[in-house]
């Protein structure tokens, strides 16, 4: 199976684009977000895929994040949802917007993907709701900002609320929501009151 391909991005277009690998040109699915990632062709890229294999199909998906790889693995354990769905979905939504979306249920925003149904997106929602806070701890504000600088106090913060009893999605949506009211350098016991204020709502 190919993991990761490192090379020249010789082409892109709509929903895809070719890696020259060695002299080997992969033809590689992606979302619009992975795509523009890749920068501008010419130039050196290293991207995450998952490879589909059926009885008359070959077809590689690329990411410019192995976290966007695991998402899209996620979305597609869900009956309905399959490659293009999938990828739609990560095209419209950061996912940071998309892990709150589901801790939160918030179906009507997972239905603004491009194919999506409000109720393929309640069927989401609803599958993958507990599911959000255990997958990359959590993974940006509604800015799209990396919150990698306080990664360490938000997973602490997580821990803490899931070791008192809240389901996963539930205490990464409070601990969000308490980043986003605190702001960035919030400390853990800080972070912990305003969740579990935010989660007695």
């Amino acid at each position: 199976m190919i993991a990761k391909l490192t090379g020249r991005l010789d082409s892109s277009g709509a929903g895809h684009a070719v890696i020259d690998v060695g002299g080997v040109g992969y033809l590689v699915e992606a979302s619009a977000r992975t795509l523009d990632a890749l920068g501008p062709v010419g130039g050196d890229v290293t991207i995450h895929t998952e490879m589909l294999v059926g009885e008359d199909f070959l077809r590689l998906l690329g990411f410019a994040k192995a976290e966007e790889r695991d998402w899209f693995r996620l979305l597609t354990s869900v009956q309905g949802v399959g490659a293009k769905v999938a990828l739609a979905i990560l095209s419209a939504l950061e996912i940071g917007d998309l892990q709150r979306a589901l801790a939160s249920g918030d179906s009507a925003m997972i239905a603004r993907a491009n194919g999506v149904g409000p109720k393929l997106a309640q069927r989401i929602t609803h599958e993958l709701k507990d599911k959000a806070g255990a997958l990359g701890g959590i993974a940006g504000t509604g800015t799209g900002s990396s919150l990698a600088a306080t990664a360490g106090p938000l997973s602490d913060a997580v821990a803490a609320l899931t070791g008192l009893g809240f389901k996963p999605g539930e205490a990464s949506a409070a601990v969000a929501a308490a980043s986003e009211e605190l702001g960035v350098g919030a400390g853990l016991d800080a972070l912990v009151r305003a969740a579990l204020k935010k989660a007695a709502r």
